[in-house]
């Protein structure tokens, strides 16, 4: 099996990354390989890269001519991992992610699934989650690390959900049957409709409870609104901004139906003329995915630095 990491300009945390899964492989030997995909860095990481894979064995590197964000990256990386190396399963990670040394032992005891990863818990706060989960079967979303383990028994897992790409396993079959990730999307989304693929597949989903990949925070990422009785994931980033009402605004329209898509564009309205008053924000929203529903996917480029 081989890992593929996508990176941009994050020097430090790639090379904290990448000194972590050579202790993960050394534990771990089915680990063969690390694919890293530097996403047009432009900043030395490149360099760093080619030095590394000169002396460590584990880790091969490509770096792509443009920047096409993380779903390019996972686009590329997967076709890369399926394709030329003929790997049977790919472990797909982002450069901030840091797993625990024991994590992908504990992955690999799950048998019988496509597509499944760990928890990811905040680095500054491991007994809270980075991406907030919604129960199967329920609308209840929880954050704290007991009220998931909890759900996942003693079983230690909770089938039906994953929370890509932050350390999940696909199966080569899986990527045969669904494809690659939608590359176009750039960021924000793309993970989340390679599930809804793979859930429409029939594939079989789950979240090992207790296998662990640690992250950063992700700051307003679920900003609560309507006095607390549900949430929006607001960005103060423009381009995450863009890609997000874009990206969901298809997702919802593709899999869920109109209802979900105008419910959607509700709670948009509703956050940035009442929640966080901010008109140029809603506007910019609106663009973007009127942008995606006529199959436009260049306007995220102006908010490119």
């Amino acid at each position: 099996m081989v890992a593929v990491v996508v990176t941009h300009r994050r020097p430090a945390l790639l090379e904290r990354l990448v000194d972590r899964l050579d202790e993960v492989a050394a534990a771990t030997p089915a680990l063969t390989d690390v694919l890293v995909v530097d996403n047009a860095s432009g900043d030395g990481t490149a360099a760093w890269l080619a030095d590394r894979a000169a002396t460590d064995t584990l880790v091969s590197a490509r770096t792509l001519a443009v920047n096409v964000g993380g779903a390019g990256g996972f686009h590329a990386g997967l076709r890369w991992a399926v394709e030329e190396t003929g790997a049977d399963l790919v472990w797909l990670m982002d450069d901030d992610g840091l797993p625990e040394v024991a994590c992908l032992e504990r992955l690999l005891r799950e048998d019988g699934l496509d597509f499944w990863g760990p928890l990811v818990v905040d680095e500054a706060d491991p007994g809270r989650l980075v991406f907030p989960i919604r129960l199967p079967g329920g609308t209840r979303v929880v954050r704290a690390l007991a009220d998931v383990e909890a759900a996942g028994g003693e079983q230690r897992r909770i089938d039906d959900i994953v929370i890509p790409f932050n350390g999940v396993l696909v199966t080569r079959a899986l990527v045969e049957e669904i494809g690659f990730p939608r590359e176009e999307f750039f960021i924000w989304g793309d993970d989340h409709e390679y599930r809804l693929r793979a859930e429409r597949a029939g594939a079989r989903i789950a979240t090992v409870t207790d296998a662990r990949v640690h992250h950063p925070s992700v700051g307003e990422l679920g900003t609560p609104m309507m006095g607390g009785r549900t949430t929006y994931n607001h960005s103060p980033s423009d381009l995450k901004a863009y890609c997000m009402a874009r990206n969901n605004t298809l997702n919802l329209r593709d899999y869920r139906g109109w209802v979900h898509v105008l419910l959607f564009w509700l709670k948009t309205v509703w956050f940035y003329l009442l929640t966080r008053r901010d008109p140029a924000r809603l506007a910019l929203s609106a663009r973007a995915a009127y942008a995606g529903l006529r199959g436009d996917f260049t306007g995220h480029r102006r908010y490119l630095a």
